[in-house]
């Protein structure tokens, strides 16, 4: 098995020939080739050449196979006292590279179809993955389980469901007393990724309800 190791964006990667790497995200288009020329090391059987940082003459010629978005970081930080809830969600971008062959400069060649082996391929970039609906103001985890049981398990699932259907979800799981209202609006914003419109509504809510302000009824 021949292999290198290869840096691209700062960052090392084990290339093997063949096979897929996911780096940060490049400016290519799917199908175009990328050749990667910062090589700290090269393995090909039992002989090994190691570079001083990087092996000159030597480059792993790769392919684009496409872009994605990884699994989904959600930071938050809560002041009880302050009343601040500051969510954070962030999906870094990858590109996915087929390593086609590593030689030396300029004598690397894109495999044929008989020597490519099958890649695993990914769906459509939809969200299907559910998202933490706790963190909508008034919504604990046996809410959260409900509607999860009703199939909505994500933001703009229940951004786009009608307080009416929830509250019918919520009857049926025997919640009492439940105000969704405030569940949608907020879900709108965070399915819009507005972060900042979502922090400074929950800033108005308790339970999921808005504050009367002091003098009204």
């Amino acid at each position: 098995m021949k292999y290198a190791i290869v840096e691209s964006g700062g960052k090392q990667y084990k290339a093997v020939e063949g096979e897929t790497i996911a780096v940060d995200r490049l400016p290519v288009n799917p199908g175009d080739e990328v050749k990667l020329e910062h090589v700290l090391l090269v393995a090909d059987g039992d002989q090994f050449s190691v570079g001083t940082p990087f092996v000159n003459g030597i480059e792993a010629l790769a392919s684009v196979v496409e872009h994605f978005r990884g699994d989904k970081v959600l930071a938050f930080r809560y002041s009880p006292k302050k009343r601040i809830r500051v969510h954070r969600g962030h999906r870094a971008e990858y590109t996915r590279l087929m390593i086609e062959s590593i030689g030396r400069t300029g004598e690397t060649k894109k495999r044929t179809k008989a020597e490519k082996m099958p890649v695993e391929t990914r769906t459509a970039e939809v969200q299907t993955e559910a998202d933490d609906l706790v963190k909508i103001e008034g919504i604990g985890p046996k809410v959260a389980e409900a509607l999860t049981a009703a199939g909505i398990v994500t933001f703009a699932q229940l951004a786009e469901s009608s307080v009416e259907d929830v509250q019918k979800i919520m009857t049926e799981a025997g919640l009492k007393m439940m105000k969704p209202e405030g569940w949608i609006e907020q879900a709108k914003l965070a399915a819009a990724g507005d972060w900042k419109g979502f922090e400074k509504l929950q800033a108005k809510l308790i339970g999921g309800r808005k504050v009367e302000p002091a003098g009204k009824k």
